[in-house]
């Protein structure tokens, strides 16, 4: 079995690889070709922490991929990760375990490739400002994502902690992004001003007033993947002309803001556009005009998870990467 860690992948797969794999397995799945039966969430209330259980299978290509993935917020303040996780990618054709991946950056980088395609077909082709609220691991890509779709010309992050946010646009520079970033603790103002908001937070309670939201505006929303979690509020889901989701069935279970939106009854889940894969396959149009408010909601997939997995297999094969073990 090959194992890679996360640095090795890191080194070999980024955000444009991603944007491309997930693109491909949302066309695979439209034409019936993806299995993905529904994953297995475990709470631990005394935590605050949760352990997905994640499956899928592309049945043209015959490869399996289960992903395990922990979330543990409180870990940072004892120096550890706050998301760890691996995925076991299988060969259908014989069953053998091909291979054992690091989860923790996959899982970050398929969600912002995932925000990245929604931004390409939702937000408006000239936005040039860029709101993060939330500076949190999981930001990071959903940036990435953005970057890799629209030329951005200011970034505006916004934190709880402003020193994180100072440190989160430093990291970005380090990264190699050239492009001024501001720290923002008016998230108001920093909202008026925004084309694209990326919210990647845990929130039980909305993290910004949708009151603020200005014609135009693209919204992704990925940090709440948990009923009990409010990332956005009323105001932002009801303002939006075209809400697109990426698994249908996941949100109705999994996205805590449009489950109470609908439990009370100021919107309903017949109001979803559409799921993200009807964009790509152009079956359903995204922006249409230049006032729509529009609003990506992702709670995440199995095959999304099965899409950059296969691509880090096969470019750590084509590489020489990894470390081949028996076990």
């Amino acid at each position: 079995m090959l194992i890679v860690n996360e640095k090795e992948i890191m080194k070999a797969y980024g955000m444009k690889e991603a944007i491309q794999d997930v693109k491909d397995v949302l066309t695979a799945k439209a034409a019936n070709q993806i299995a993905d039966p529904h994953r297995t969430v475990i709470e631990f209330p005394q935590h605050e922490a949760s352990a997905l259980y994640m499956p899928s299978a592309d049945l043209v290509r015959e490869v399996t991929a289960v992903k395990v993935v922990t979330i543990f917020p409180n870990n940072p303040s004892n120096g550890m990760p706050t998301t760890q996780g691996v995925v076991l990618v299988t060969d259908a054709k014989n069953g053998e375990h091909l291979a054992m991946l690091n989860a923790s950056y996959l899982t970050r980088l398929r969600t912002g490739a995932l925000s990245g395609i929604a931004t390409d077909y939702l937000a408006k082709q000239d936005a040039s400002v860029l709101t993060v609220v939330g500076t949190g691991a999981m930001a990071f890509e959903q940036v990435l994502g953005v970057l890799q779709v629209r030329e951005i010309e200011r970034i505006l992050l916004v934190n709880r902690t402003p020193e994180k946010a100072q440190s989160f646009g430093e990291k970005l520079q380090d990264f190699g992004v050239n492009i001024p970033f501001e720290v923002v603790e008016d998230v108001s103002g920093a909202v008026r001003q925004a084309h694209i908001i990326c919210c990647a937070t845990r929130s039980n309670e909305p993290v910004f007033n949708g009151a603020d939201l200005q014609p135009g505006t693209h919204v992704n929303g990925v940090g709440s993947y948990l009923p009990h979690m409010l990332e956005m509020d009323i105001e932002t889901i009801t303002s939006a002309s075209k809400i697109v989701v990426d698994d249908f069935e996941g949100v109705k279970e999994e996205a805590g803001e449009l489950m109470n939106a609908a439990e009370i009854g100021k919107w309903s889940f017949d109001h979803v556009h559409c799921e993200l894969g009807k964009l790509v396959t152009k079956e359903v149009k995204g922006r249409e005009n230049s006032e729509e408010i529009t609003l990506f909601k992702s709670v995440g997939a199995a095959y999304y998870d099965l899409a950059v997995a296969k691509g880090v297999y096969v470019k750590a094969k084509d590489s020489n990467i990894g470390t081949e073990l028996e076990v």
